[in-house]
Formats: C-alpha cells, structure tokens, sequence
C-alpha cells in the first residue's frame, strides 16, 4: 500500500510539475507575441513616418518648383493700328467720341482718371491710358482737343499748358490668339492691383488671410463640423491660399485626400512664399467666367470680359461685383442672373463697410449704382476675322504656332478701324442695292476688298465676305477669280516700255481675231460692244477697254512678255502663257490683285502687302521688325505713263463714273474687269495715298449680272466717298515731257483745246496736227492740266533714288 501511495504521489507531482511548465510556456509565448506586434506598430509607424515625410518632401519640391517656374500661357494679343491725332486732321468732335467709345472710355461729366472724356461745345477733353508702344511707353496725359469746320484746331498738354502738334491714341484691341486649353489670362503686376480689391478678398474670403500660415485651424474645424453632420463634403473652410492651391496644383474633386493635400501644400506654400507673391498669384490664377469655349482667368481679364476696360479703371462696386463671381462664376454671372449678381455685389459691399474698409456713406453710394457691364467685350476675335487671317498668316512666317498662342505677344497691326467700318457698312449697303435692282434673291452676292497705303503697303481694311459672322471662307485671301480686263494695263505697260515703238498716240488695230487653240478649236474673242473699232489709239484702246486691240497688241509684244511684266508687277503665281489671258484668263485673289496694282500705284516700286508693324514680347520687347521693303521692279517712266492712261480710265473711260460722282476727287485711275457671263465684277483704283481692290460676284459660279462699272466700280465709289483719297499729282520722272495732243496728234503746246500726254523724252513724236484755239476748251481740260502740271518744273529732273525717297520718307 505503501509503495503504491508514493507511486501516486509520485505522478501527482510530477503531473503538476508538467502542468506547471506548460503554464510558463504559454505566459513566455505570449509575452513574445506582444513584443512581436510591438515592434511590428513601430516598424509600421516608422514606415509611415518615413514615407508622410518622403511625400511631404515631393509635394514640397513640387509646389516650389512649379510655383516658381509657373509660366502662365498668355494669348497673343493683337492690336489695330493707333489713331494719330494732328493739327488739321479731318475728324468731327462726334466721330472722335466714336473712337473713344471704341476704346471703352467713359463719358463723365467731370474727369477723374485715365479711360474717361467728356464733350464740350467746340472740344473734348480726355485723360489719356498708359500704354507700352512698340517705339516707346507713352503716360496718361489730361489732353484738349479743340474743333473748328469737321477739323481739328488745337491740342493742349493740360498737365504743362503746351501745345502739341500730334497726339497718339492708344490703339484698339482687335482680337487674341488663344492657347489650345481656351485659357484667357491679362497678367496684372501686384503694383498695379488696386488696394480696394486686396482688401475685398480678404474681407469676403479669408479675412485671416494675413494672420494663418495657410490654414484656418478654425474655418477647418468649423467645415469639419459641417461635413460630419451633412455626411458629405459640404463646406472647405478654405483660404484664399487653400483656394490658390485647388486652383494652381489640384483638380476641382471633392474628396479628403484631396483636401489633404491642399493643407499641406497649403502650408507649404506659406512657408516659401510671401503673403504678397500669394495674393498676387491668386489674382491672375482665380476663375471669374466663360466667353465661349474659352475660360476667363484672373481680375485682369475679367474686368475686360465683363467692363471692356483695365482693371486699374474700376470703381468699388465694379470690383465688389468681380469678387463676387469668385464664389460662383457661371452661377453669379451678371450677363444672365443681374439680380443675382447685384444682390451678392451689395452683400460684399457691405462686409466690405462692416469690417471698415467703406464708410457707409460710400458703401450705400455704390450699392445703389447699377451693374453697367459692357454687353459683350470691346474686342473680339470675330469682329475683324478676315483680315486677322491674314495677320495669323504672315505671322506664321516667323513664328511657330505654339509662340503664338502661349507667349502672350503683342502684335501691333495695321488696320485701320474706321476704313474697315466703312468698308463693311458699304459692302453690306451696296449689295442689297445690287440684288435689288438685279432681281437676285437676298443673300446671293459676295463681295470682297482690300484698302491699302500705297506708300507703305500696309493693308488698311480688308473684307473677306458679306457676312463676317460666318467667315468660313475668306475671299479677299482664297477666292481665286478670273480678273477679266484688270490684267490690260501689264499688256499697255509692256507696250509703253518699248518707248521706240509705242506711245499713247500709237495706233492699234482693233479688228477681228482668230487663233488655233491646242484642241484645233478657233478662239475669236469679241469686244463688248459687239463693234470694230479700225485703228484707235493706244490711249484710247486702253480707256475704253477694247478687246480686240489689246488681243493684237499683246500677240505683237509677245506673250512672254507680257507674263514677265506681270511677274514684275507682283504675281508671283505661276501664268500660262495662252491667248486669252491677254483678256483676262488669269485666276487671282483679290489679295493678289491688290499686290500687281500696288506696283503701279507706287511708281513701278513694289513694296509687299503687310499687316503687321511690330511684334512686342509679354514684357515688351521687340521680337522682330516689320520694316518697309522697297525694290524697283518696273521703270518708273513706263509705269507714270501707265498711271496716266488709268487715269483717263476714270475720267472718260469705262470707269468715268468716278468723274460724275467724285468730280472734286479728280485725277484718280483705275480698271474695271468684267469675265464671261457677267460672273465676276472687279475694280481697283487708286489716288495718291489709298488703293482698294474690289470683287463681286457669287459662289456658286453663276452670273452676277454685273459688269466691272456696274457693280464694283460703285462700291469703291461708295467706299472712297468716305475715304476721300488724295488726287494723283503726277509728279513727272526723269527724262519724261509732256506733249500737248488734238484728235491723237501731237501739236503746238500754245494749242488751249488740246490735252497733254507723257512721252519718253527722247522718242517725243513730231507735230503733226494743227490746232484752232476758236474752240472752246472743256472745264475739266482746264483743271486736268492744273493737276498734270502741279510740281512738274521742280521736280522733273529728280533721279530714280530721289523718287524712292520722296516717295517713301526714306531719308
């Protein structure tokens, strides 16, 4: 029993020894398992320690690189040309308003600041803008213009009493070339922000703006609050650095990480930058608008969006109306919710007040004053669309596309907006009087029409359609028309350079034609009238436009003469070398047109057609000059008697009807052209300044029924009435005289019923005819020997170089 009681106390023991060492084993496995999460919490919280710094760090690298580097892309902005004012300048006291009006400046009844005028009995008194010219800055000026007889008098410097001679208005904005995101941006320099904006955002948007390091630990909490309660993200508590941040680096989505990352790079930001770099990025960041497909970014911009003027020239409640858009654009947008708008406008007036930024005084006088925004921008890509096609075109000559759009250029142009209103408001006049009389359906006629100077070549006004608003298709650039009789005067200017066989007095035979063409067919063309002529005059050849003369002439010079001549002149277009093109049978743009008529109204000098004069950089820096290019390519005695010859064009010719509507405007020259069936009605003509090219006709081919007088020739009327170009004045080259002539024969100069023509000195033909002074001399004999004869003594041995630079103001 004994042995058996040890036995079991035995196992006993050893039982709880063995229960005992189990215990133990599973306190030191859990003591194990503890440590082990321990440290796998630390590894993870280094981890993460490790990479919320490594992130903090890239988005640190990232806000300071792009913030810094951030180039914001600028649409290149384009300019019309600037109207000069001078002593003796033919404007009107209203039609100068128009220019100001044009301009987006106020008419007050007191001047306060630049971008205001106001109208007096016999002047206009005006502040001037500051503007950065291509050649120079000019400052704002208080400036009086004084009127006497639709011209003006005198112009005073207010500021110094001084007279000046000529005052240079800055140009209108006539268009932009956007980047291909459709962002619109005017860059505004925090120095020229105006302090009453600084402060309305801070009083409406984050009124601890200059206390917080980027963050309102209160706003933040306050959304919080919201957010929870709502069970969505409902408020942001941001500040206008948040606000900057969402703006410049993030999306617009609505979820927390993404609202983590704005406070931090919203710190960040803080910690790099000063309070002023912030605002003054916030400012040309915010978006304030839509204008199409384009966004409006920034306070510069949208003052002129929505007030088509600088942003330095708001009053308070027009800027309290532009911080009021920062809350919501589209849904604040005074141009379809103005009730809204103004209700949220006066709400920011009065914070504004509330927090002592106004007095009530002036809080309650601009919250009583209307919205007043412009009904649409003062410029628009679309209002000039035509001739901004051309510019785009030049300019990609020299710029790639990507330049254009993203470097915020200033491109300064040549178009003159009062010529291109005239042209526009004429074309769209005539036109309805043309179908009218026609019986053509409305709508049916096209048109299209360059004006340029014909000293520089600068194009003027250009119309590309009767309807810009649907421009898809320029004619002015790519309508490629035969030209009918417009090509005539290269075929009498090849003649006329051959002095030792041709003059105006030479007789052409104007008799009837046939030539074998390639297909084995005959080509016998006709004059319009139907008749033959027998031998006339080169002169009158010319001026009546006989078909049948200038068939045989031009057969006589050579058909690769006459293509040369006219590759002189500026064709630069390849020209088949048939028959028919001696009437016509040549296919040009009215642009092209524009470059050979530019060679003869110049003298034989072509000066290519341009529209650019300078391109400025975003800080003002010339990039390239547009300079005047000059190159004789036609002698000038051959390319005078031609000038003379169209002259009589217009006198007695085909196109006399410019001397029985603009008798006073005489001696103007000029060639209508008219093409089979009536399709095609042109005109160019020219005085001493201007020169304008005109097209009509219609895009489906069929007959306009009209003929080159009646149709184009009446819209230049139209258009030059207005224009009021200056008589030619025939200023006579070297080695050329005057011959007086009587039924095209020369006689003695003493003769008073005869009329002077220009002869190569050296090939002057003898007298022949006799002359009875018992006839009495026609009135416009008279005045066209008075003009004819203006300088010839002074100037007629001048040399071809002198020529060039009386011509030009080359000195």
């Amino acid at each position: 029993m004994t042995g058996k009681k040890k036995r079991t106390q035995t196992k006993k023991k050893t039982s709880r020894k063995s229960k005992t060492g189990k215990s133990k084993a599973r306190k030191s496995g859990t003591g194990r398992t503890s440590s082990s999460y321990k440290y796998l919490i630390l590894q993870l919280f280094v981890i993460s320690l490790l990479c919320g710094t490594a992130y903090v760090v890239w988005l640190n690298h990232r806000v300071t690189s792009e913030f810094e580097g951030k180039r914001w892309s600028l649409p290149a902005r384009v300019y019309a040309r600037p109207l000069e004012l001078y002593v003796g300048a033919t404007i009107s006291k209203n039609e100068l308003s128009k220019v100001f009006n044009s301009l987006a400046y106020q008419h007050v009844a007191s001047l306060h600041g630049p971008g205001q005028y106001h109208k007096q009995a016999n002047s206009i008194r005006f502040i001037s803008r500051n503007f950065d010219f291509w050649d120079r800055r000019e400052q704002s000026k208080r400036i009086e213009i004084e009127f006497s007889a639709g011209k003006i008098q005198s112009i005073t410097d207010e500021t110094n009493a001084k007279q000046l001679v000529i005052f240079r208005l800055e140009p209108q904005l006539i268009g932009k070339i956007y980047p291909e995101h459709n962002e619109d941006r005017v860059l505004v320099p925090y120095d020229e922000v105006p302090v009453f904006l600084v402060e309305a955002l801070v009083a409406v948007e984050d009124r601890h703006f200059y206390r917080h390091f980027g963050i309102d630990l209160k706003g933040i909490l306050r959304a919080m609050i919201s957010n929870i309660t709502s069970g969505g993200l409902r408020q942001g508590g941001s500040t206008l650095t948040q606000q900057l941040v969402k703006n410049y680096f993030l999306t617009r989505e609505r979820t927390f990480s993404r609202k983590i990352n704005e406070v931090i790079m919203a710190v960040l930001l803080e910690r790099h930058y000063s309070k002023a770099e912030i605002m003054s990025a916030y400012i040309n960041e915010i978006y304030l608008g839509q204008h199409g497909a384009r966004g409006v970014h920034g306070f510069g911009t949208a003052a002129e969006f929505y007030f088509s003027r600088p942003l330095n020239e708001l009053n308070n409640d027009e800027i309290a109306l532009l911080v009021a858009l920062v809350r919501g654009a589209s849904y604040y947008n005074p141009r379809k919710h103005a009730d809204r708008a103004l209700k949220r406008r006066n709400l920011i007036l009065s914070l504004m007040q509330q927090q002592g930024y106004l007095s009530t005084a002036d809080a309650n006088k601009a919250s009583a004053r209307p919205l007043k925004i412009s009904k649409k921008p003062s410029w628009s890509s679309a209002k000039y669309p035509a001739f901004l096609d051309l510019v785009r075109r030049q300019l990609q000559k020299n710029y790639q596309t990507e330049d254009l759009r993203n470097e915020g250029l200033r491109i300064f142009t040549t178009l003159n907006t009062r010529y291109q209103d005239i042209v526009e408001q004429s074309v769209q006049k005539r036109l309805a009087s043309l179908e009218k009389r026609k019986q053509l359906s409305a709508g049916t006629l096209q048109a299209a029409s360059v004006i340029t100077s014909i000293e520089t070549g600068e194009v003027l006004a250009l119309v590309g359609g009767r309807n810009k608003n649907s421009n898809d298709f320029n004619r002015a650039l790519d309508a490629i028309r035969p030209i009918g009789s417009l090509v005539k005067p290269a075929v009498y200017l090849t003649a006329l350079m051959q002095a030792d066989k041709y003059n105006s007095l030479t007789l052409i035979e104007d008799k009837p034609v046939s030539l074998k063409q390639y297909d084995g067919s005959a080509w016998e063309p006709e004059n319009y009238d139907n008749k033959i002529h027998g031998d006339v005059a080169l002169h009158t050849a010319l001026s009546k436009s006989y078909n049948l003369a200038t068939v045989n002439l031009g057969m006589q010079l050579g058909l690769n003469k006459v293509v040369k001549t006219l590759h002189a002149l500026g064709i630069e277009a390849e020209i088949p070398e048939y028959p028919s093109l001696l009437l016509g049978s040549l296919n040009l743009s009215p642009l092209q047109v524009t470059q050979m008529y530019q060679t003869l109204a110049s003298g034989g000098f072509q000066v290519p057609l341009r529209t650019i004069k300078e391109v400025l950089d975003k800080d003002g820096k010339p990039l390239e000059r547009y300079g005047l290019e000059i190159k004789q390519t036609v002698e000038s005695k051959s390319v005078f008697m031609t000038r003379h010859l169209l002259s009589e064009v217009a006198s007695s010719g085909t196109a006399r009807s410019i001397a029985a509507r603009m008798p006073g405007s005489l001696p103007l020259a000029g060639k209508t052209g008219t093409t089979n069936e009536l399709r095609d009605s042109w005109f160019a003509g020219f005085g001493d300044d201007v020169l304008g090219v005109i097209w009509l006709g219609r895009d489906d081919n069929q007959s306009s029924r009209l003929t080159g007088s009646s149709g184009a020739l009446q819209l230049w009327i139209d258009i030059m009435q207005d224009l009021k170009p200056q008589p030619l004045s025939f200023i006579t080259p070297e080695d050329i005289e005057w011959a007086k002539t009587l039924d095209d024969q020369r006689v003695q100069d003493d003769c008073l019923a005869a009329v002077a023509y220009p002869f190569v000195q050296a090939y002057l033909p003898e007298i022949s005819g006799t002359c009875q002074n018992t006839l009495i001399q026609d009135a416009s004999v008279n005045k066209r020997e008075k003009n004819i004869k203006t300088e010839r003594k002074d100037e007629k041995n001048e040399t071809n170089k002198d020529i060039i630079n009386r011509h030009f103001n080359i000195h």
